[in-house]
């Protein structure tokens, strides 16, 4: 994939190479000459077929686990988290040490523990990582979901954009089954404070556990707001929140 430059950006395909657009800018790549049929069939390519039928189970193992986190990341995503979301999973089936090849899966790989290490950290909002955000220590109660945060001190410990008056924080425990593809998650009541030098210390509580079977992935949220005349608005569609794994178990 080469990048195109210069004033006249192309689109099509000229000598068998194909000119597009995309959220990353103008790009060319070359035409493929191998027939789709034959990828699907020529024992020569058994390799391919292999490696897109993984590549297709990570993929949905991916969206299973932003559809059932979709409430948050309508809040705090980016554009990309699909692609990066993809290539976590993928690192994650790669510890399946069960499967054969083009067999393997993220359900099989995400009971090691390093596995889940992976996931953990993983930010939906990239132009807003935790790490850059938020910088208090904070500890998670894999028993109940609970996120505490003691003596939070807002204009210290977390790093609000230009406008900001408030932020809100919630945490979300979402379980989910990469077998069955079944999830159920549960969102804690949200903590709004004045962004101020205020110390308070804050209990994020799901209401209850998630119900059914398989993976337990913890996750906390921050939205920052603007209040004007006693009404609070979003920032620029969400574009500062912060939506980040903190533990999985």
């Amino acid at each position: 994939m080469a990048r195109q430059t210069g004033l006249i950006k192309l689109k099509g395909t000229l000598d068998n190479v194909n000119f597009y657009k995309s959220k990353d800018g103008n790009l060319a790549r070359m035409k493929t000459s191998v027939d789709g049929k034959r990828i699907a069939s020529d024992p020569a390519f058994v390799r391919t077929r292999e490696n897109n039928k993984e590549f297709g189970t990570s993929a949905i193992a991916g969206k299973l686990l932003r559809t059932a986190l979709r409430p948050l990341m309508q809040s705090a995503s980016d554009g990309g988290v699909t692609a990066r979301m993809t290539k976590v999973m993928t690192m994650v089936k790669n510890f399946d040490t069960q499967g054969s090849r083009g067999g393997r899966n993220v359900a099989a790989g995400i009971v090691n523990p390093a596995a889940k290490e992976l996931l953990k950290g993983f930010n939906f909002n990239e132009r807003s990582a935790i790490g850059s955000v938020f910088f208090k220590p904070f500890q998670v109660d894999t028993n109940t979901g609970a996120i505490t945060i003691t003596d939070l001190i807002p204009i210290n410990d977390v790093a609000f954009p230009q406008g900001a008056t408030h932020v809100s924080l919630k945490c979300a425990w979402t379980k989910v089954d990469f077998v069955t593809g079944v999830s159920n998650t549960q969102i804690s009541p949200e903590s709004n404070l004045p962004i101020d030098s205020t110390s308070a210390d804050v209990t994020l509580t799901p209401p209850q556990a998630p119900t059914g079977q398989g993976t337990d992935i913890f996750v906390l949220c921050l939205e920052f707001f603007q209040e004007v005349n006693a009404t609070q608005y979003s920032l620029k569609n969400g574009a500062f929140n912060v939506l980040s794994i903190v533990e999985v178990n």
